[in-house]
């Protein structure tokens, strides 16, 4: 079985990784095809070096833009890759526009879809992320499940039960690996000047957050109360997108709040494992907090991670200031010995056994 893996960003990195390596182990031959969705090196170079991959075969260099540029770009490279090497599958995963992308053009081209994360929802359309993980799915073959939850929906919207497969989710593997690299690190109080378990980490970066002026100066608002009410200080790697918009808008971060540029994945988790609490807009963060057993607010109204609310790891806060700071010290006050509902670390290794049954 030859196979091809089609990303574009860092969690798809992240979470294609856990296959690539099972791949590898195999001796299965594979493609690795980067749209460049993430064109940074911070947001894509160094992830493959610190997750041991292969470069990449083909990087289509997609860049910046819309997100009809975006998917324009990516459908014009990815025809004559897939025409010319016409893999036995395509896996794409999660819901970015790489993934429409990726099992747009391969449906095309009657090649096998096999979409990694499949079942997700957050039943809110003003998410391109929604649309994009409602359409990947209907244009996949193989419908590889994280969670029973998941498949239950992927059930209730009629996809045929051979279709599905629980496979857990594979950021639980790709966490497990990172975790046993961290503490060669320099520790946080060396690196970034915070003491472990007494700082919070922020993340921010969906489009319908940070690129209306309000709903940003609102959320900043928001880290200055809860920065102001726990005593601690909020670290901040910003992405580029929210670095702009807090540049073209005039917002400044409060007094607490310690910015700083990307960061690498084992830096991330390094920081995400010593926290106290994390505030994030991002559903990889949310599952990557849970497992990790530190409290989590989402700064948005709804979540596709539904798990992670369940079982006490987080709470979905909605984007006001009064509501950040309530749902940040109701998680603090939060016991954090919940299970982990994303699996058990194997779901790599299973979605290949799957898919080349």
């Amino acid at each position: 079985m030859k196979s091809a893996f089609i990303l574009g960003t860092r969690p798809e990195i992240i979470k294609l990784s856990p296959l690539i390596r099972a791949m590898l182990k195999a001796g299965s031959p594979f493609e690795i095809i980067h749209t460049n969705q993430h064109y940074l090196p911070e947001l894509d170079k160094v992830f493959f070096e610190q997750l041991e991959l292969p470069p990449p075969d083909y990087n289509l260099g997609v860049g910046h833009g819309s997100h009809g540029v975006q998917l324009g770009r990516m459908l014009q490279g990815l025809d004559p890759v897939l025409s010319s090497q016409r893999p036995d599958v395509v896996f794409v995963q999660g819901d970015t526009n790489s993934v429409l992308a990726g099992a747009l053009m391969a449906h095309r081209l009657s090649i096998p879809v096999a979409h990694v994360e499949a079942g997700l929802r957050s039943y809110d359309r003003r998410m391109p992320e929604e649309t994009n993980r409602i359409l990947a799915d209907r244009l996949s073959d193989y419908l590889l499940a994280p969670t029973e939850k998941a498949a239950g929906i992927l059930l209730a919207e009629g996809f045929d039960r051979e279709r599905i497969h629980v496979t857990g989710n594979t950021v639980v593997d790709a966490l497990q690996q990172a975790a046993g690299l961290t503490g060669k690190l320099p520790p946080v109080r060396e690196r970034w000047r915070v003491d472990p378990g007494n700082y919070i980490l922020v993340t921010l970066h969906r489009p319908e957050n940070v690129d209306s002026p309000g709903t940003l100066a609102g959320l900043a608002d928001g880290l200055g109360r809860v920065g102001r009410e726990l005593g601690m200080p909020l670290v901040f790697p910003v992405h580029p997108r929210t670095a702009l918009r807090l540049e073209e808008s005039g917002i400044a971060l409060p007094e607490s709040v310690i910015r700083l540029g990307p960061l690498d994945f084992l830096a991330f988790v390094q920081l995400e494992q010593n926290s106290r609490l994390v505030i994030t807009d991002s559903g990889g963060v949310q599952e990557e907090a849970c497992i990790l057993g530190v409290p989590c607010v989402t700064a948005r109204i709804s979540t596709e991670r539904p798990e992670t609310v369940e079982v006490g790891a987080n709470m979905v806060a909605g984007t006001g200031a009064g509501e950040i700071l309530a749902a940040a010290l109701e998680m603090v006050r939060r016991p954090t010995g919940w299970g982990n509902p994303f699996g058990d670390g194997q779901a790599g290794r299973r979605i290949i056994e799957i898919v080349a049954a």
